[in-house]
C-alpha cells in the first residue's frame, strides 16, 4: 500500500468553519454532568417548599403548584428527560407533604387534592416530555445546519482549487480540519494497491483488505437505505482500537475510492453527502489536468504552427537571394564590381541566416531553461561593442551614436547582455529610415546597469506596447516588412530574465522609440544607512 505524506495547504480564501455560539442548555449539558443537576432540581424544589412554607403560609395551593411547575419546566428545558422527571416527583412528594391537608404526611384526605396531587404530576411529566422533546429536536435541527455549513465551506474550498498538484492530499487535510474529524484517508485504487492520501492528528494504517472488501460491494447495484438517509456500502472496522467507517466515494453511481474518517461521530447521511463532494473534487482535479493538458498541446501546435510560418518565410528570401547570386556567378561573365556586389549579397544573406538559425537555437535555450549565467566584470562599452558586432550589417545603412557615462565596470553576464542589446539593436535598424541615427545611451547607477536604444523611426502604435515582448508578435507596422519573426524582443527579455534584468519600450515626445534594458549589478553591495544620519 503506498502512502503518501499530507502536502501543503490548500491557499484558501473561505472563512474557516465556527460553531454558532452554544445556547443556555448547551451549557448547562457541557459544563455540569447529570449528578450536578439532579442536585440542582432537587434544590429548586427545596427552595420553593422552604419560600412558601415559612414566608408565605397563607398562599393557596394553586399558586405553590405553579411555582413547582416553573422549577420543573426549568429543569426540563436544560436536562435530560430523566432529571425531569425525578425533579417532578420530588416536587409532587413536597407538594402533597407540606401544602396538602392533612399537611406533614403524604396521605391525602380530600378528593379534590388528588385531583390536584394528579393532575401536577400530570401537567409536570408532560412538559419534562414536550421540552425534551422540543430541546431533541432543536439539537437535530441545529447539528444538520452545522454540518450544512461544514459541508458548504468544504465545497468553497473545493472551488478556490486551480492548481491540481498536491490537490488530494490537502484535501484530506482540509476535511479533517472541517469537520473536526481525528483521521481522514482518502484511498483510491491503482492496479493491485491503493493510493492513501491521509490527515489529521491520529495515524491510522489502513489494511488494504477492507478497502478492496469495502471497494467490491460499492461496485454492486446501487441502493438507497430510506431510514438511514444514505446508500448502501457504508461498513465500520476496527484498527488500533479506533473505529474506523468506510464510505464509497462515487461519480454518479462509479465508485472511484474509499473514504476512511475515525473520531467525532457524523451522520451516515452527512458522511455520504461529504464523499460525493470528496469525489466530486477528486473529479475536478483530474479535469484541471486534463485541461492544463490540452492547454499545453493547443500552445504547442500554435507555436510549432507560427514558428514555421515565421521561419519559412524568412528562409525562402536569403535562399532566393543567394540562389540568383550564385547562378549569376555561375552563368554570367561579370566584372570584377558586378561579383563582388554578387557575393557581397551572398554573404549578407548568409548573415540573416545565421541570425535566424541563432534565434532559434537561443529561443529553444530558454524554453529548456539551459542558458548558462557567467557573471565577470566588464565595461558599458565593451557591451555595446560587441552587440554592435553580433548585429553586424543589420546597422550598415545607419548611424550609431554611443554615449556612456560613467563607463565604470559592473559584474554581470556581458555575453547575455550584449546578445539582448543586439536585438534592440536590429529592431531600431529594421524600423528606422536608411541614413538615421540611432542613438545607444547608457551608465551605471546604484540599481546597476542601464542602456537605451533610441530611433527616428514611425514609433510603436498603442495597440502593439502591450504585446512587444511575445513571442512571434509583429505589429501592424511590421507586417509590411519583408522579414522578421517576432522573436527578437522575445528573446531579449528572456535573456535578460535569466540575469534578473528587464526591458521596456516607450515612444518619444520628439519622435522614433526608446527601447530601455536595465541588470542589476551582482557585485555591488548594500550599504546600510547610518542611523546617526
Amino acid at each position: 500500500m503506498a502512502r503518501h505524506p499530507a502536502g501543503r495547504e490548500l491557499a484558501l480564501t473561505a472563512r474557516a468553519f465556527t460553531p454558532t455560539a452554544p445556547r443556555y442548555h448547551e451549557v448547562m449539558t457541557r459544563d455540569f454532568p447529570d449528578g450536578w443537576r439532579l442536585v440542582a432540581g432537587l434544590a429548586g424544589v427545596a427552595a420553593v417548599t422552604w419560600l412558601f412554607a415559612a414566608w408565605l403560609p397563607e398562599a393557596n395551593a394553586a399558586t405553590v403548584s405553579a411555582a413547582f411547575l416553573m422549577v420543573v419546566l426549568v429543569v426540563a428545558a436544560s436536562s435530560r428527560l430523566a432529571i425531569a422527571v425525578a425533579t417532578s416527583i420530588a416536587a409532587a412528594l413536597s407538594f402533597n407533604y407540606f401544602f396538602l391537608p392533612p399537611l406533614g404526611t403524604l396521605t391525602v384526605a380530600d378528593p379534590e387534592n388528588w385531583v390536584a396531587l394528579i393532575s401536577f404530576l400530570a401537567v409536570s411529566l408532560v412538559a419534562a416530555n414536550l421540552s425534551a422533546v422540543a430541546r431533541a429536536q432543536t439539537d437535530e435541527a441545529t447539528a444538520r445546519r452545522d454540518e450544512l455549513a461544514r459541508l458548504f465551506d468544504l465545497s468553497r474550498d473545493v472551488l478556490v482549487v486551480t492548481d491540481s498538484r498536491d490537490v488530494l492530499p490537502a484535501l484530506a487535510r482540509s476535511v479533517a480540519r472541517r469537520f473536526d474529524l481525528d483521521y481522514v484517508g482518502l484511498a483510491l485504487p491503482r492496479l493491485s494497491e491503493w493510493d492513501v492520501f491521509d490527515a489529521g492528528a491520529t495515524t491510522v494504517v489502513l489494511d488494504p483488505a477492507p478497502l478492496a472488501t469495502a471497494f467490491a460491494a460499492a461496485q454492486t447495484t446501487l441502493e438507497f437505505d430510506a431510514y438511514a438517509r444514505t446508500y448502501a456500502g457504508h461498513r465500520t472496522i476496527e484498527i488500533g482500537g479506533r473505529v474506523v467507517r468506510l464510505v464509497p466515494l462515487r461519480v454518479g453511481t462509479k465508485p472511484i475510492g474509499i473514504l476512511a474518517t475515525a473520531g467525532r461521530a457524523v451522520e451516515a447521511g452527512t458522511l455520504d453527502t461529504l464523499a460525493g463532494l470528496v469525489a466530486i473534487a477528486i473529479e475536478r482535479a483530474q479535469f484541471l489536468d486534463e485541461r492544463k493538458d490540452a492547454e499545453l498541446t493547443r500552445q504547442s501546435e500554435a507555436l510549432k504552427t507560427t514558428l514555421l510560418a515565421s521561419i519559412g518565410h524568412d528562409l525562402r528570401t536569403p535562399l532566393t537571394a543567394i540562389r540568383v547570386a550564385t547562378a549569376n556567378l555561375r552563368m554570367t561573365p561579370l566584372g570584377e564590381p558586378e561579383r563582388q556586389e554578387q557575393t557581397t549579397l551572398i554573404d549578407t544573406e548568409v548573415e540573416r541566416l545565421s541570425r535566424l538559425f541563432q534565434n532559434i537555437l537561443e529561443m529553444a535555450r530558454l524554453d529548456a531553461g539551459a542558458v548558462l549565467h557567467e557573471v565577470r566584470r566588464a565595461h558599458p562599452s565593451e557591451i555595446v561593442a560587441a552587440a554592435r558586432e553580433q548585429a553586424g550589417g543589420t546597422l550598415a545603412g545607419h548611424r550609431v551614436e554611443v554615449r556612456i557615462d560613467p563607463d565604470v565596470p559592473v559584474e554581470l553576464d556581458p555575453r547575455l547582455m550584449a546578445s539582448a542589446l543586439a536585438r534592440l539593436l536590429e529592431n531600431a535598424a529594421h524600423y528606422a529610415p536608411a541614413g538615421s541615427t540611432i542613438e545607444v545611451l547608457g551608465g551605471t547607477a546604484d540599481d546597476g546597469l542601464t542602456i537605451a536604444v533610441r530611433d527616428h523611426g514611425p514609433g510603436i502604435q498603442p495597440t502593439d506596447l502591450p504585446h512587444l515582448f511575445e513571442r512571434f508578435y509583429r505589429g501592424d507596422a511590421a507586417q509590411a516588412r519583408a522579414s522578421g519573426t517576432g522573436m527578437g524582443l522575445w528573446i531579449a527579455r528572456g535573456l535578460l530574465a535569466v540575469e534578473g534584468g528587464r526591458v521596456w519600450a516607450e515612444n518619444c515626445a520628439d519622435g522614433g522609440a526608446r527601447f530601455t534594458i536595465s541588470v542589476p549589478d551582482a557585485g555591488r553591495a548594500v550599504v546600510p544607512e547610518d542611523p546617526r544620519a
